[in-house]
């Protein structure tokens, strides 16, 4: 697998990287590398509906050497019910839009697993927090929304002695400009996973699929995964 290459090759700062295995995550992941971060992935088993973004990040931060720690709480589901990524409730196969894709919403995610992510930080003394945010994500999750990151960034610095920032290197992005910085780093999208779905092949109807495909459409490339 093709790694980014650190611009600071001493690698004096390090960073937390909340790492799900999924196409956006693993470009954060070589962006804070190519950053001059050294980097310890963190991933979490919230009672997703499968582990396959999991099985590839495992498989990528040992390919990498990244140190990788997979936390499980799945304990918190019970207080989570009504997403369809986490209950027994059907994945909207359509476009990634607001009407259709709030099912998806698990409530607070992000704010559960950003404030384990710094508490990280801190017991390690790394410098930063980076998770994987993008502009396409605005409409459809609260904590994705640029209000959000800028209140839980204020909130990190004050909650520790150290201060820790959370940094989202592509709030501002679509999918597609993600994709971009991706192949600007040669990285290889082989072993990542967005579908929904746990299948072997990733289904390419569930909005995470088509979104997907849509970047990769947008830059003149196929997708290096299986689809059904």
């Amino acid at each position: 697998m093709q790694a980014a290459t650190p611009t600071h090759p001493n690698n004096s700062k390090t960073a937390v990287v909340i790492y799900s295995g999924g196409m956006d995550s693993f470009t954060v992941l070589n962006r804070a590398i190519a950053d001059g971060f050294k980097v310890y992935a963190l991933s979490f088993h919230y009672g997703q509906r499968h582990s396959k973004e999991l099985d590839c990040a495992a498989s990528v931060c040992a390919e990498l050497g990244v140190p990788h720690k997979v936390v499980d709480i799945r304990a918190i589901n019970t207080l989570l019910a009504g997403s369809a990524l986490t209950s027994d409730i059907d994945v909207p196969d359509a476009d990634y839009a607001e009407g259709n894709m709030q099912a998806t919403v698990v409530p607070n995610r992000n704010m559960i697993l950003l404030s384990l992510a710094i508490g990280y930080a801190v017991s390690i003394d790394a410098d930063e927090v980076y998770y994987g945010a993008h502009s396409g994500d605005h409409d459809i999750y609260p904590d994705c929304r640029p209000e959000f990151v800028e209140a839980m960034n204020t909130v990190s610095k004050l909650a520790n002695y150290k201060e820790i920032p959370v940094r989202s290197p592509y709030l501002y992005n679509s999918k597609d400009e993600i994709l971009a910085d991706g192949l600007a780093m040669q990285l290889d999208y082989s072993n990542t996973w967005t579908c929904y779905n746990g299948r072997e092949k990733a289904c390419g109807k569930c909005s995470a699929c088509r979104e997907r495909l849509a970047a990769f459409a947008q830059h003149g490339l196929t997708d290096p995964i299986a689809y059904e």
